[in-house]
Order: C-alpha cells, then structure tokens, then sequence
C-alpha cells in the first residue's frame, strides 16, 4: 500500500468498504475531525488483526479508521 490517498478516494473504493483503515501522516478537517487525507498503510476487515500487524510493524502513530 503506501500511497497517499483522500478519504474520499479510500471510502469510493470497493476494497475498503467495510474494512479498518490505517492511515499515516494523516490531514483532518479541522471543523468536524474528520480525516481529509493520508497515507494508506493497511487495511483489515478485523481490527484485532490490523492492530496486531500495525504493533508488529512498530507503526504505533498511525489512525485508524472505519470504512463505511
């Protein structure tokens, strides 16, 4: 993964939907908090697991967010 994409992007994409998201060196909009952009690193129908690789990969900075 590794490319920076909008939430926008992410949330049109039939391979997030449904899925948890983590997203690095992330923007937010500042009025609602919202995530605007980032940089996808993962993405994981189970958040045990995305969170278990995301510890491994000692990227403890990252968002994390649900794709609707």
């Amino acid at each position: 993964m590794g490319s920076r994409m909008t939430w926008r992007q992410i949330r049109r994409s039939e391979q997030f939907r449904g899925r948890w998201v983590a997203l690095n060196n992330c923007r937010y909009d500042a009025s609602t908090n919202a995530p605007i952009e980032g940089e996808l690193v993962d993405a994981d129908e189970d958040l045990a697991a995305l969170c278990e690789r995301m510890r491994r990969a000692k990227r403890a900075r990252c968002s994390i967010v649900f794709c609707d």
